[in-house]
């Protein structure tokens, strides 16, 4: 039993009473199509049932706890699960913060830094009288530790100033954050061009965030309020012939001081329709600060143009105030420091230690030596390209894995279950040897290794492979097959080795697309690490953006083009990246960029509510004669509105338990039993099935059972992008960062097309099993072929071998990358030597 994890009659979800043996100590990969079970048998069960066993060894109580659906599993050890879920989604957050390094930082500037007296403006050096050496305690600070303010007079004009502390270069706190931004480093502020049409009165559409109804109220709203103060004001009158009061009135409101030095000392009204208007500037930037900073949740999409995010003006997006931005240690603030990619910053560090007077070198090495062990283990899972600055929210599922990877490796535990959740997304085939590094090196500390992957190189070295299929839901389920990737290849059954095997088999060579002619260009793009990169894309073609992690692949598509074409189009009010000029944008009529973020923040949005799916479903079920029968509608079909639902859970079929000092547990409601509605809700039935059955099903068991086109066409599509699999009622919360792609991809396929769109993917192969891609291929070319324009950042080499065009990135990440290293058709990518995606595409063509 020490040798072997032994499972026997594992029955969650689609998985069939399999039984298998997990040999310990050992680097084990779980393969197959996506849906197939792996998740259902290494989180779903093992890992659910090493926490659950773990809890009972320590007399915790785990009634709460659903046990799998599992005769017995022996041999379990505790266990340690690194998903792909990117959690972290704080504005504030930056690899620095949640890596630590920057801690360290701020401790060796408050310590060691030269700073700048505010009333002189003479440098001040640090004394180190009383601090001979830094603790523990202070090389890790609680972020919530009050630091009592102290001072100190200038060795110069000897003014009274405050000690520098940790404080000071913490953008979390007000000592340290810049005032004008609160610590964020962009200011946000309202496009008016687009909020008013100035040739247009209000009730002809001079607002154009208000239609309808809503017009015709607060134009009312409006001549209240210019009775209510006396000023001139007429609701037929375009906008740009108000006077100075009315504009201000209608931009800031009544409580604001931009109208208020109009009338001083005059009480506003006590209500909106007696004339108190909030103002249409004044109540957008309301929303704003409500929701953190984030437009989208700021209350609709539809305001999403009016928001203009800029850098700020004062700290330049560095987000500290001025007293941490002057602070040096040998010339270098932490601004700056943050700034750099880690291989520099390492660099920058042992320069450092070298040049650092005797006296300081006391604080200097416990600071450095936690900062070198951190930084080293960054740099082993691949991610030297990433700076301390980088916000946490923009990493893909696949660096968020690697970064709490990294994390696990400092913690030197032995005995241990790791299940990772495909651990190579993101990664280009250059650095995947690395990441198979620390795998191992997890492994040879005595662990059990066990991870979801589709990657060919990571099956190659691991030491057990188990392939779970032969299909995906109902179709998957099964233990293919067991042992190596030569022996999966023998195996008729499997998926991996058919996959192989047709990799071996000569295919006829692709036609290359030449475009429509046209070309779309982007000069001098000087963003983040683009060095003045001019590169020109052909329309109407299939295009793959590849390069090492961190070339500049996702600052040039996502933060330079796509905000460029969104505002050409008028669709955004973002403000794009550093460039000279964009051409060619004026031949596209949409654009769609779809990329790895969550396309759910609640719980209570699914497969079926995002994708739109539930509300022909909701009206078909109400047409059914039982339905009309009990008059229902198509609202008491609705979890999220009292009526059908069930009152108990409020329609999500769940309840939270607070476990106090513990996480809240998820506990099936006791009243509907999971099924979320009421039972005479449940009694109406499609062709046998109720509506929570309906939930409860695949997308492609949904697609068998529906006639209706309406229904049937987005099914069909959710199909076709690899997501068959999904039950309509599971939550978006829970979809990983590739599915997630997939799904708003589909939703957008389902919209009828107009003119020329340009579609921008970020990896949309993430999650897919080889044989899967094919299937995302034929969708991609299909969009082309419909006279589009597709580009997609991408180290799948069967989708990059499958392009019409290549644009290369590199030749490194971070510093060293920003440029153009080839471009052209596959072949001619292939023959570049300086390409590392060149010369991993010359021998993927060769076959």
């Amino acid at each position: 039993m020490d040798e072997y994890i032994e499972i026997e009659g594992a029955r969650e979800h689609n998985l069939k009473n399999i039984s298998l043996r997990i040999p310990k100590r050992r680097l084990v990969v779980l393969t197959g199509l996506s849906g197939s079970g792996k998740s259902s048998l290494a989180m779903d069960t093992l890992q659910k049932e090493c926490q659950r066993q773990y809890m009972e060894s320590m007399g915790m109580v785990t009634d709460f706890i659903s046990k799998p659906r599992v005769d017995s599993i022996r041999g379990l050890s505790p266990s340690i699960s690194v998903s792909q879920h990117v959690t972290n989604r704080n504005p504030r957050s930056t690899v620095g913060t949640v890596t630590e390094i920057y801690t360290y930082l701020r401790v060796l500037y408050a310590k060691l830094g030269v700073r700048v007296c505010p009333a002189c403006g003479q440098s001040i050096h640090p004394v180190f009288e009383d601090s001979p050496a830094v603790s523990e305690e202070v090389l890790e600070p609680s972020e919530d530790a009050i630091e009592e303010p102290k001072h100190m007079p200038c060795p110069h004009c000897h003014a009274s100033i405050p000690k520098l502390t940790m404080a000071h270069f913490s953008f979390n706190k007000p000592e340290g954050a810049c005032a004008t931004c609160t610590g964020i480093g962009i200011v946000t502020d309202i496009a008016v061009d687009r909020l008013l049409q100035e040739d247009r009165s209000i009730l002809e559409g001079g607002v154009t965030l208000w239609d309808g109804w809503v017009r015709e109220y607060y134009a009312d709203v409006l001549l209240a309020a210019s009775k209510h103060y006396g000023f001139p004001y007429e609701p037929h009158l375009p906008i740009r012939d108000y006077g100075a009061i009315a504009r201000d009135m209608l931009l800031y409101g009544a409580a604001s001081e931009q109208f208020q030095r109009h009338f001083p000392g005059v009480k506003p009204p006590k209500t909106v329709g007696k004339g108190n208007f909030e103002g249409l500037i004044t109540h957008l930037l309301r929303k704003y600060r409500e929701h953190d900073g984030d437009p989208e949740e700021s209350g609709s999409k539809k305001w999403d143009p009016y928001f203009m995010k800029q850098i700020c003006p004062d700290c330049q997006g560095s987000r500290l105030g001025r007293e941490g931005r002057l602070v040096t240690i040998r010339g270098t603030t932490i601004i700056e420091a943050a700034s750099y990619t880690l291989l520099p910053l390492y660099a920058w560090l042992k320069q450092l230690k070298q040049e650092l007077p005797g006296e300081s070198l006391a604080i200097w090495e416990p600071i450095f030596n936690g900062l070198a062990d951190r930084i080293q283990r960054l740099i082993d899972v691949g991610l030297e390209y990433l700076s301390l600055d980088r916000k946490a929210s923009t990493l893909s599922g696949g660096e968020a894995q690697r970064l709490r990877l990294a994390s696990l490796l400092g913690s030197g535990l032995t005995g241990v279950l790791y299940v990772l959740d495909e651990p190579t997304a993101g990664l280009h085939p250059r650095d995947t040897h690395k990441l198979i590094r620390v795998l191992k090196r997890l492994r040879d500390l005595g662990n059990t290794v066990l991870v979801i992957e589709h990657d060919t190189e990571v099956m190659k070295a691991a030491d057990h492979l188990i392939e779970i299929g032969p299909g995906s839901g109902k179709e998957g389920g099964t233990v293919v097959g067991t042992g190596t990737l030569e022996q999966l290849k023998a195996i008729p059954g499997s998926a991996t080795g058919r996959y192989l095997r047709e990799v071996d088999i000569a295919h006829p060579p692709v036609t290359r697309r030449a475009g429509s002619g046209s070309k779309l260009t982007i000069e001098q793009a000087s963003a983040h690490n683009l060095k003045q990169l001019t590169v020109s894309f052909p329309l109407g073609c299939l295009i793959t953006v590849t390069g090492v992690s961190g070339s500049g692949k996702s600052t040039l598509l996502f933060d330079i083009l796509e905000p460029a074409a969104k505002s050409h189009l008028r669709l955004s009010g973002d403000m794009p990246g550093q460039y000279e000029r964009i051409t060619g944008l004026e031949l596209i009529d949409k654009v769609i960029a779809v990329d790895q973020a969550p396309v759910g923040k609640i719980s209570r949005s699914n497969i079926a509510t995002y994708t739109d799916l539930f509300t022909p479903i909701r009206s078909l079920f109400a047409e059914l004669p039982e339905a009309r029968k009990q008059r229902l509608c198509p609202k008491h079909f609705s979890f999220n509105t009292p009526g059908g639902r069930c009152e108990k859970c409020r329609g999500m079929g769940t309840l939270q338990l607070d476990m106090h000092f513990l996480p809240d547990v998820e506990v099936r409601c006791p009243v509907c039993l999971g099924k979320r509605f009421k039972e005479n809700v449940l009694a109406v039935q499609y062709k046998g099935f109720s509506i929570s059955d309906i939930l409860n099903l695949t997308v492609l068991e949904n697609a068998a059972l529906f006639e209706e086109p309406v229904i049937t066409d987005m099914l069909n599509l959710l199909g076709e992008v690899g997501l068959g699999y999904l039950q309509l009622g599971q939550p978006t919360t829970t979809l990983s960062g590739g599915e997630a792609q997939r799904i708003k991809l589909a939703k957008e396929l389902g919209k009828k097309a107009r003119g020329h769109t340009l579609y921008l993917l970020d990896e949309p192969t993430t999650g897919l099993h080889p044989s899967d891609v094919r299937h995302l291929c034929r969708l991609l070319n299909r969009l082309v072929d419909a006279g589009n324009t597709v580009m997609v950042i991408e180290h799948h080499l069967d989708l990059i071998a499958a392009s019409d065009w290549i644009a290369d990135f590199g030749p490194e990440g971070g510093d060293a990358g920003g440029q153009l290293v080839a471009q052209g058709t596959p072949e001619d990518v292939a023959a570049v030597q300086a390409s590392y995606t060149g010369r991993y595409l010359a021998e993927h063509l060769s076959r």
